[in-house]
């Protein structure tokens, strides 16, 4: 059984797909750009602005099913350009303070609406279903 978790606070979807699925404990979230929730449209600031709204959109996703960054196992991000990857991996790290997921890396040609990043994520919820640890922020100053 699949379940489709849907919020509108993160960027409804801009094709035919969910925000996040669940099957059992595992939750799949799709992909997010720097879309803004409110507006739709892509954040306007560099790589910084653009990789903290995508994660802020991951912890509404994550918050609609009661979860946190402590239940993300597997990370893919997405970048336009590899030159950014330090600046994300600051950023990134600042949400992920202790026991980081797995993750993976990419440069790809372009992402939709003309967006620099795009992360995707995997999370898994304890046996209680829901989190494991505390709502993600960033704390990196």
């Amino acid at each position: 059984m699949k379940k489709i978790i849907s919020t509108n606070d993160a960027p409804a979807a801009v094709g035919p797909y969910s925000q996040a699925v669940r099957v059992g404990s595992t939750i799949y979230c799709a992909g997010q750009i720097p879309l803004d929730p409110k507006s739709g449209q892509i954040v306007s600031g560099g790589i910084d602005v653009q990789t903290r709204r995508v994660l802020d959109n991951i912890t509404a996703v994550l918050q609609a099913e009661g979860l946190s960054f402590q239940n993300i196992v597997k990370t893919t991000i997405f970048l336009t350009d590899l030159a950014d990857f330090q600046t994300v991996n600051e950023i990134y790290a600042g949400y992920f303070k202790q026991a980081p997921p797995a993750r993976s890396t990419v440069q790809v040609p372009a992402l939709p609406k003309g967006a620099r990043i795009e992360i995707e994520v995997i999370a898994v919820a304890d046996e209680s279903g829901g989190a494991t640890g505390d709502v993600a922020a960033d704390t990196s100053g």
